[in-house]
């Protein structure tokens, strides 16, 4: 796992977890990388030191890291409905209360995001797990 301080065009500052450096640059691409605070998919990396990696202490923390994660998408994935490639247009539907508010997940293509983002739909990519990328 690699952590990255980054930061929106806004100049929001966060954190997030990638697998590695291509799995980071992948999700940037297609747009599913936000800003927690305004939803921007126009993130950079910031400046950081490097971390030292391989102690006892960050293994643990990495493997407490993955299960909350893990934990965070199944409840979403038992809870919600899949509305697969229409995610965009039911979250729209959702947020001009066009349709009864509920949860759901699904695909948006990075275009949809952004545009999602603009209009104020609140939304959050469920998180990327280690397994995502075998």
């Amino acid at each position: 796992m690699i952590r990255y301080v980054l930061t929106c065009d806004k100049d929001h500052e966060f954190e997030g977890w990638f697998a590695n450096s291509s799995a980071y640059d992948d999700q940037a691409k297609r747009g599913l990388v936000t800003c927690p605070r305004c939803g921007s998919v126009k993130i950079s990396k910031a400046p950081m030191a490097p971390g030292i990696a391989g102690t006892k202490k960050s293994g643990k923390i990495k493997k407490e890291i993955t299960d909350a994660l893990r934990s965070v998408r199944e409840h979403v994935i038992e809870n919600a409905d899949n509305v697969g490639d229409q995610f965009a247009s039911e979250a729209r539907k959702i947020h001009r209360e066009e349709a009864e508010p509920r949860g759901i997940y699904g695909k948006a293509t990075s275009e949809e995001a952004q545009s999602l983002s603009e209009e104020g739909v609140e939304f959050h990519p469920l998180p990327t797990l280690p397994e995502d990328h075998n």
